[in-house]
């Protein structure tokens, strides 16, 4: 029997200093934190079967959808539909950009932490969830 899954979003959010750290992975969606810092980006990908939604708790930003540009910030919400070239930068110089993912479905190995972009290896969901 599956116990689901509990947290204060938005204080592990703003705790986080990862630049991705997958939370909890379902069958059909997954939360992960990310922390961009000043000027870094996700870098422009597109995820195919994957609709994204983005939730802003600190800092300030811009998101890009197929050219369309958004600015975010604190309570900002963002819904990238799957098969869209999108990219978030941080736009502040002095701190964190703070925020937190929905993949639906998953689009990562669950438990995955990449504590730096640097170490964030393009790995795909491997089916296995959480519980």
């Amino acid at each position: 029997m599956k116990k689901g899954f509990h947290v204060n979003i938005e204080d592990l959010t703003m705790q986080n200093t990862d630049f991705r750290r997958v939370l909890y992975t379902g069958e059909h969606s997954q939360l992960v934190l990310m922390s961009l810092k000043p000027g870094e980006e996700i870098g422009v990908e597109v995820h195919d079967t994957v609709d994204q939604f983005f939730r802003f708790e600190l800092g300030t930003g811009k998101v890009i959808i197929n050219g369309f540009e958004y600015s975010v910030s604190n309570g900002d919400v963002v819904i990238v539909p799957a098969g869209s070239e999108h990219n978030v930068i941080n736009t502040s110089t002095t701190i964190n950009l703070q925020l937190y993912t929905v993949y639906s479905p998953a689009n990562h190995i669950d438990g995955t932490v990449h504590k730096t972009k640097a170490d964030a290896v393009e790995e795909h969901f491997d089916g296995k969830t959480t519980e």
